[in-house]
């Protein structure tokens, strides 16, 4: 009895494996279930922000023409003045006394033209009258020739001697803000020495040190918005001009933006400026979507007529809150796994729901 209960025991197991062999086969290949996405390429622009400050679009630096010792100084940084205003002075009296000189010779000069007007005319008549000769006419009418040459150059060192006296006196090329002043009363200043910068009234412009690889083969839009530092509402500006040249201390590039010169934005105010990229077209695709081939961003690309899956590494764009941007790697169309990429492996086929949305 007891073999033969064996032996029952031994047909009913191997019975049992035999049952359960073929459906836990097919149970283990059956297709994996993933969600997926259809790739589409849409425009991308990327925002990017700086801090600078706010200048006058022109600026003046004045300085005396001559040398001298400034005695009176009218204006400080920060005033406002206005065109023609007198800004500073310096000694004049070597330019008083020159210009004294210059005015005595030419009343000189004219006195001596006076005479020699009125000897030609004098000469003129006896002529008529056939009193004089020729030859004395001739030469009354040289001595008023020479004599208002004379005149001339007499005028002309007035005219400098006044220029010169003038230059004395420092005033404003245009209405404006003094922003820097370099040179003190008693102090002598010499020709060309700068003496006040003039912030001009009018447009501004906003001024950003921007770092050189912000600008490579990229293109800015011309809007910005520029908001100042401390807090308020931005306002629209217009990009002006970009520097073709690097600062070789700090590797920037200077970049302007115009606004208007109704700003509220004072001189010298910190302000941030957020620009867009122009737009390029890029894939997006969600984080969940990613994953790695030997420490390449990858992902997971469904063949649609097999429905296998193979690793795909693409080159990414730019990563944003929620997604990923893609330059190349994939193709607009194909099938993208976005959910259940963790348990994947190459050639595998796997049940997909969700391309195309």
């Amino acid at each position: 009895m007891q073999p033969l209960q064996t032996g029952f025991l031994l047909a009913f197991t191997i019975l049992s494996l035999t049952a359960c062999g073929p459906a836990d086969e097919v149970d283990s290949k059956s297709p994996r279930s993933v969600e997926t996405t259809t790739v589409r390429v849409e425009p991308w622009s990327e925002t990017i922000s700086s801090t600078g400050e706010i200048i006058a679009r022109v600026q003046s630096e004045l300085s005396f023409r001559i040398s001298g010792q400034i005695i009176e100084r009218h204006v400080d940084v920060g005033d406002h003045v206005e065109a023609g205003q007198l800004l500073a002075r310096i000694d004049s009296q070597e330019q008083e006394a020159d210009h004294a000189v210059a005015l005595a010779t030419l009343h000189s000069a004219e006195a001596q033209q006076s005479q020699a007007q009125q000897a030609l005319t004098r000469q003129e008549s006896l002529f008529k009258s056939g009193v004089s000769t020729r030859a004395a006419l001739d030469a009354a009418r040289e001595q008023v020739l020479s004599a208002n040459a004379t005149v001339e150059s007499a005028q002309a060192q007035v005219d400098t001697a006044r220029d010169t006296l003038n230059q004395t006196e420092l005033r404003a090329d245009a209405a404006g803000v003094i922003t820097t002043r370099n040179a003190e009363v008693g102090e002598v200043a010499q020709a060309a020495q700068l003496v006040f910068t003039l912030a001009q009234d009018g447009p501004r412009d906003a001024v950003f040190n921007v770092d050189e690889s912000f600008l490579l083969s990229r293109n800015f839009d011309d809007r910005v918005q520029i908001s100042p530092l401390t807090g308020g509402e931005p306002i629209d500006a217009t990009l002006r001009e970009v520097s073709p040249a690097i600062d070789t201390r700090t590797g920037t590039i200077r970049v302007k933006f115009g606004i208007d010169a109704d700003t509220p934005l004072s001189l010298g105010s910190p302000v941030v400026a957020t620009a867009h990229y122009k737009p390029i077209d890029a894939i997006r695709l969600p984080w969940e979507a990613m994953t790695s081939d030997a420490g390449r961003t990858a992902v997971w690309v469904v063949d649609q007529q097999t429905g296998k899956v193979s690793l795909r590494p693409v080159e990414v764009l730019a990563y944003v809150k929620g997604y990923f941007y893609v330059r190349s790697g994939v193709e607009p169309g194909e099938i993208v796994v976005t959910d259940g990429t963790k348990f994947l492996s190459a050639g595998e086929a796997v049940a997909f729901q969700g391309a195309g949305q």
